[in-house]
């Protein structure tokens, strides 16, 4: 089993900017790194290397997302304001999304990673993929973005595999602890995709309730699974087992793509759950064993959330693990 990792030092230079808070009674004023930051996906690179791990991997170098890859999904109008504003001092794409100057190649980057990483799978270059990219993509809406997400990585991935591969059923599986509105939003009428999330409820974006399931052609091909605040290990792992499994079973994917956040994490501060490393092992297991059944094992994974640092750091080396790129004696990050 060959797991191939994508990754490129210019993800960690899309800057968010910084964030100001008031010390009481107002004393000073302290900056602090945006919390959608570098260090924690540097870090990530890092722990690969020093687990042993990087020896293990087949590395993959991204390329750019073309403007016509970009323009399947997203309007030209919201594409040409970010290169516009790019090109200056930066801006913000849409709903908490900053970005600095230079955010628009690096987005185009990352985008253009997760393509890069399909072909590879699909080409037989690597059984599965793990793409470390940045900025992430699921919350991304066609004219705006949303949640730290200038361009919607995974559905620009999934619509290379069906324009440029000729890929007829994709399935998409979001456990990112927020719902991937825009994933969603892209593919609910096409019932060639089906997607499939577990997330926080009610929570951010406030999209993902189970009655949205899809509309015309695509009525019955998005299935949303609503978790409650507190769910951990247990529930994800009883959710993935008896909902999504049969619901592959039913699809039969040529492929999966998984948009992997680990902000459902228990240590995560920007959520209330309590999936373990352990949970996230399980759940990628749960899933290689339905690509196995039905898609020649093709697995793409990509990084989406995840905000505490040595929390994502376990929990990407899990899944790397579990996607079956090393079985060895996993080393712990030293305490700082």
């Amino acid at each position: 089993m060959s797991t191939g990792l994508l990754w490129h030092e210019l993800y960690m230079w899309h800057d968010t900017g910084t964030s100001a808070w008031v010390m009481p009674a107002g004393l000073s004023v302290q900056p602090f790194a945006h919390i959608e930051s570098a260090e924690g996906k540097r870090r990530i690179k890092n722990l690969v290397e020093v687990s042993g791990l990087l020896d293990h991997l087949v590395l993959l170098k991204p390329r750019s997302a073309t403007e016509e890859e970009i323009l399947r999904l997203h309007t030209p109008e919201y594409v040409a304001r970010i290169k516009r504003e790019s090109d200056a001092l930066g801006g913000d794409a849409g709903d908490l999304t900053p970005f600095g100057h230079g955010s628009y190649e690096i987005a185009l980057l990352s985008a253009g990673g997760c393509i890069t990483a399909v072909d590879a799978v699909l080409d037989g270059r690597v059984d599965n993929a793990y793409a470390l990219v940045r900025p992430p993509g699921h919350h991304a809406e066609r004219d705006a973005g949303k949640g730290f997400c200038i361009f919607a990585n995974v559905a620009i991935a999934v619509q290379h595999a069906r324009v440029a591969r000729g890929l007829s059923r994709v399935a998409v599986v979001d456990w990112d602890v927020h719902h991937g509105n825009g994933t969603q939003h892209m593919f609910e009428e096409d019932d060639s995709i089906f997607y499939f999330s577990t997330h926080q409820y009610p929570f951010y974006p406030g999209t993902g309730s189970a009655r949205e399931s899809g509309t015309g052609r695509g009525a019955g091909h998005t299935l949303n699974y609503p978790m409650l605040a507190g769910s951990g290990d247990g529930e994800y792992i009883q959710v993935f087992r008896e909902v999504l499994g049969p619901e592959i079973d039913r699809v039969q994917p040529e492929a999966i793509l998984i948009s992997a956040g680990f902000d459902a994490h228990r240590d995560d501060p920007l959520a209330g759950m309590a999936v373990t490393e352990k949970g996230y092992a399980a759940m990628t297991t749960i899933l290689k064993e339905a690509a196995d059944r039905h898609c020649g094992g093709r697995i793409v994974s990509l990084l989406e959330g995840g905000y505490n640092l040595e929390a994502l750091g376990a929990s990407v080396e899990a899944h790397l693990r579990a996607l079956g790129a090393f079985n060895g004696p996993a080393r712990r990050e030293p305490v700082s």
